[in-house]
């Protein structure tokens, strides 16, 4: 598309000097340098275009010359090219412009350090994602974006064909991939992680389930082994799927491409060969079965599959979401959602529409602050002023304290149920028998249940193997809602428990802690904070002691881990929002 578009750009520069009529074009792909060339001579017939690339060898005055940047700073191929002679030089796909083989050629033409408008070939970089992830400053050598147009508003213009979008969650661990010197994950680990058999297996039937119908899928794998395994799982499964890689024969290459335009076969999978620049219009499919940091690689994979084409209503594509604690891109965040959306065969539209409806309603909420901030002063003469509470908690001992947790049980029960861990709930009985209501971490096949069980101490005499004065727990009963679950824990325990013991409301509970229950507690408190009668009332007492003994302390343990992974991803987070606002492109001049 951008090369379409540059191509006309050639009759509309002026010479910078008499004589100064040729053209340049810069690329850094073969496949790019005769793509460009084609489109030159059928946009200038009567122009001469010649390839300055490995075997061929240009003249040096042709009206137009399409090189490689690995070729013509080869050796001394460049010097046959006079700046003189030259109006225009084109650099396509110019987020590599800050490169330094593209800036020893930069340099041979006087563009480095222009010495001034008129004194010099005119320098025009076009690019879809005119941004790079590393970081590295484009401005060394383009001093201004003078147009840049959203592939959204692309669409809506019918330059590009719709796109639906469908995100599968491939489970895919990547945790423990490293990043490469570009910030992106580094190739070969991330094969590792997501080059196996039950990815690779979910992969194909997520293509199986939502793009079966679809006549050219382009699949985007991590590396060669990923190709090869790949390829393999959709042939397990009947797909006619074929490969290219960087390694692909030029005569083989060029027949399965040819193949693939005409639809003869309907996967083509593929490593870094044609995330820039490709022609293949027919694509109404894409598949990325590779995780990416960088919202740039994903923009190219999506475009591969976003050129108009007669009968092609618009391009699946199919994002295999792994792990989304290490800072991937997805589909959705291209559209300012949040990157762990799952998303059902949503077009762009409806995905641009959600984006606009979060920004509405960030707008919103920003107008209620700024109208809080404005009454405030006179608010503040008519209301009371509150004092706002936050809960954090800094230690063990601040967590066992905490009953706030146990309101919205009591508030159903009233029986004196404590939060003793997360998603359990105990209620013990005066000689230590106790019922849990608890959610298992994985619920079953039918849905999240909540199970009430009842672990009774052994009777006096009886013969029991453990060592434990307790009878494996019973299940009493489960339930599809919590509140129906208290009700027939609270059912079966007013027939086994004493009422004046398991009731909240009870008056013994207001009386304050016995010595026994301090002395216990104590144990875990440090010195300057412990606690006394005067602090705390038996019932209080008896909740903080059946936390501790049910595993409160163990659950702090893993709030304090947990808030130190959230810390460590929130260093991630702003690291990556560094690198990421560098990817935003705006028309005007850029940041030097």
């Amino acid at each position: 598309m951008q090369q379409v578009i540059f191509t006309q750009l050639i009759d509309r520069i002026k010479p910078w000097l008499d004589g100064a009529t040729q053209t340049l074009i810069l690329v850094h792909r073969r496949e790019l340098v005769e793509q460009a060339a084609r489109h030159c001579t059928n946009a200038y017939p009567t122009k001469t275009v010649e390839i300055e690339m490995g075997n061929l060898h240009a003249t040096g005055f042709a009206d137009i010359t399409v090189t490689s940047v690995r070729s013509i700073t080869s050796g001394n191929r460049i010097s046959k090219f006079d700046p003189a002679r030259f109006k225009l030089v084109l650099v396509d796909e110019a987020h590599h412009i800050a490169a330094s083989t593209y800036m020893n050629t930069l340099q041979h033409f006087g563009l480095v350090k222009p010495n001034g408008v008129g004194h010099s070939p005119a320098l025009v970089g076009v690019s879809a994602t005119l941004s790079r992830f590393d970081g590295i400053r484009l401005s060394d050598a383009i001093d201004h974006v003078v147009y840049h147009k959203d592939y959204i508003d692309m669409i809506q213009s019918n330059w590009l064909s719709n796109v639906v979008f469908t995100t599968v969650q491939s489970h895919a661990d990547i945790s423990r991939v490293r990043k490469g010197p570009s910030g992106d994950f580094q190739p070969g680990d991330l094969s590792k992680a997501v080059n196996n058999d039950e990815t690779n297996e979910i992969t194909v039937r997520a293509w199986l389930s939502k793009a079966v119908d679809r006549r050219s899928t382009l699949v985007f794998c991590v590396d060669l082994a990923h190709v090869s395994s790949l390829t393999s799982a959709f042939r397990k499964h009947g797909v006619d799927a074929r490969f290219v890689t960087s390694e692909t024969p030029k005569k083989v290459r060029g027949d399965r491409l040819d193949a693939f335009k005409e639809r003869k076969f309907p996967v083509l999978l593929n490593c870094g060969v044609f995330t820039e620049g490709t022609d293949i219009p027919n694509i109404d499919c894409v598949l990325l079965a590779r995780p990416t940091k960088s919202r740039n690689l994903l923009v190219q994979m999506i475009g591969r599959g976003m050129r108009l084409h007669p009968g092609k209503p618009n391009c699946h594509v199919i994002d295999m979401v792994a792990s989304l604690t290490v800072g991937i891109v997805t589909t959705p965040t291209l559209f300012g959602l949040d990157p762990g959306e799952i998303v059902k065969e949503a077009d762009a539209t409806r995905m641009k529409t959600l984006q606009e409806r979060k920004e509405t309603e960030a707008l919103r909420e920003q107008h209620a602050s700024e109208a809080r901030i404005t009454e405030s002063h006179a608010l503040s003469r008519q209301i009371p002023q509150r004092k706002i509470s936050f809960t954090d908690y800094e230690s063990v001992y601040d967590l066992i304290d905490d009953t706030s947790a146990d309101r919205h049980i009591r508030g159903i029960s009233p029986l004196a149920w404590v939060l003793a861990v997360e998603n359990r709930y105990v209620l013990s009985s005066q000689n230590g028998e106790y019922l849990t209501i608890a959610t298992p971490p994985t619920p079953d096949s039918q849905g999240k249940l909540f199970y009430v069980w009842y672990t009774q101490k052994v009777p006096d005499g009886a013969h029991h193997a453990g060592k434990s004065p307790f009878m494996s727990p019973r299940l009493i009963a489960k339930s599809e809602t919590f509140s129906d679950a208290v009700r027939a824990a609270d059912t079966f325990a007013s027939s086994r428990f004493p009422r004046n013991f398991v009731q909240h409301a009870q008056q013994w509970r207001k009386m304050p802690a016995t010595k026994s229950q301090l002395l216990f507690l104590n144990k875990f408190r440090d010195m300057d904070d412990q606690l006394t009668a005067e602090r705390i009332s038996k019932g209080k007492a008896t909740d903080m002691i059946t936390k501790i003994k049910f595993g409160a302390r163990g659950w702090f343990s893993k709030l304090e881990a947990a808030k130190r992974k959230e810390d460590k991803t929130r260093d991630r987070a702003r690291h990556l929002t560094g690198m990421r606002e560098r990817e935003q492109v705006r028309v005007g001049p850029l940041a030097l």
